[in-house]
């Protein structure tokens, strides 16, 4: 358990609970979690930026093997496209795409927070909602028109 701090009660910025002895003897804060921090749509913004980044370079993989296949000859070509057009392939060509339109979307907000503008909670939660909706329907417009086109078929 955590031990009150000694001082004035205006160095401490909440309960005492919050507060954790160190190795050193220093008392510091405790790191907020979920337990103190309520959710957030930005906190969920944040997490996805991260994953939609880590797909995405899993994305560049996909599109060397495609460069591969291409490189080795139509069988192979064959093969890969067989494979990605897929009901499998698809549903991975569509997280792929999501995943781009989100860290495109997300990285213009980054760049409008590095504005200054944007910043306040509420401005924050809003950017960050465009920023869903924004991923969501420029994946189903995009695979609405690859379908329609006959580009993409099941």
């Amino acid at each position: 358990m955590s031990e009150p701090l000694s001082g004035s009660p205006a160095d401490q910025a909440g309960p005492p609970q919050f507060y954790t002895p160190q190795p050193n003897g220093r008392v510091r804060p405790t790191s907020p979690h979920l337990q103190i921090w309520r959710w957030h749509v930005t906190m969920l913004g944040s997490i996805l930026h991260r994953i939609t980044g880590s797909g995405l370079a899993g994305g560049v993989v996909l599109v060397a093997l495609w460069l591969g296949a291409l490189a080795f000859g139509p069988e192979a070509y064959e093969t890969f496209v067989g494979l990605a057009g897929s009901p499998l392939g698809l549903i991975v060509w569509f997280a792929l795409s999501l995943a781009g339109f989100y860290h495109l979307a997300s990285g213009v907000r980054h760049l409008i927070w590095d504005t200054g503008a944007g910043l306040s909670p509420k401005g924050a939660s809003t950017l960050t909602t465009i920023t869903l909706v924004f991923a969501v329907v420029a994946t189903l417009t995009f695979w609405g028109w690859l379908f329609a086109s006959g580009k993409v078929t099941l």
